[in-house]
């Protein structure tokens, strides 16, 4: 066998086909996952561990950051109001998404004209939703306003502008254009659930609502429990909504992590601090991680 016939045969052979050829594949998404993330991540840890202005040299100070932090009543808010959106993203956008979801599932005529409608506001820039529910909420110009010369003086209250109500209006908003998600979601996970398992429930005299429980809701299990972990994660990293209504106001009422880092990192020029609360982010998005991987070892469909 001549030297070319050898390559050949190498590069044809069953070992580098399965075992090397797949990592040369995902050779350029490595590389790039190390210059954007690992990099960035690593940065970050060590900064964590500095005084650090943003600009200039760094001075190690070890874990003062952190002792800091879990001191920081500010911290200990956003925490809290993060906690308070969790809790709102983890029920309300899942019961609405499912309701409408399991209505939709049985209609044929219209059925991609109220999908679309549903759905669109997900689509659409959150500087824009933002700037139409600002407007909305307006306690002199906005819809409760209108209402309230109309005699119905309920809804003409500054939502935006009172700390007890700011973060479940801005949950309420980022909701409003969230939840069609969900659903287009859910109601593809539906349709993908075998008619003969309703087919048999209908024989067994199981009504709409057993139908739901017993058939829906484990056929769809994967996609449920899937989406409830990406939401936990996402309610620890929200930003946009937060920041372009209120910026953590009135009186850091709406303040959450994701607010509070921005401002520590570029209001006030405490990058190493900063760092030390996105890590701290990241630890939080680790344990929601690490607990559906223990599900998922003990048998969960995930």
């Amino acid at each position: 066998m001549t030297r070319l016939q050898e390559i050949r045969h190498w590069f044809g052979g069953s070992t580098f086909r399965k075992k090397i050829l797949p990592w040369l594949l995902i050779l350029p998404i490595l590389l790039i996952h190390l210059l954007v993330v690992i990099g960035p991540s690593l940065g970050a840890f060590y900064y964590s561990l500095t005084d650090w202005s943003g600009i200039g040299a760094a001075d190690f100070i070890g874990l003062d950051n952190f002792r800091t932090l879990f001191g920081d009543v500010n911290f200990r808010k956003a925490f809290s109001n993060n906690l308070v959106w969790s809790a709102f993203f983890l029920t309300v956008p899942f019961v609405l998404a499912l309701l409408v979801a399991s209505l939709l599932a049985g209609v044929q005529r219209g059925a991609m004209f109220y999908r679309a409608t549903i759905f669109l506001p997900y689509v659409l820039p959150s500087v824009i939703t933002a700037s139409i529910w600002s407007n909305l909420l307006n306690p002199r110009l906005g819809i409760g306003a209108q209402l309230a010369k109309l005699g119905i003086p309920f809804l003409n209250h500054a939502f935006l502008g009172n700390p007890d109500t700011v973060l479940l209006s801005v949950a309420f908003i980022d909701n409003w254009h969230f939840w069609g998600f969900l659903m287009v979601l859910f109601l593809a996970a539906m349709q993908n659930i075998p008619p003969d398992l309703y087919d048999s429930a209908k024989i067994d005299g199981a009504n709409r609502f057993h139908e739901f429980w017993h058939v829906t809701l484990p056929g769809i299990r994967p996609t449920l429990l899937f989406m409830f972990m990406m939401i936990a994660i996402w309610s620890f990293l929200v930003f946009d909504y937060v920041w372009l209504l209120t910026q953590g106001g009135p009186a850091g009422a709406s303040e959450v992590l994701g607010t509070f880092l921005f401002r520590e990192a570029f209001n006030r020029f405490e990058a190493g601090y900063a760092s030390a609360i996105g890590l701290t982010m990241s630890f939080f998005a680790a344990l929601i991680i690490g607990l559906f991987g223990f599900l998922r070892r003990r048998g969960w469909e995930i």
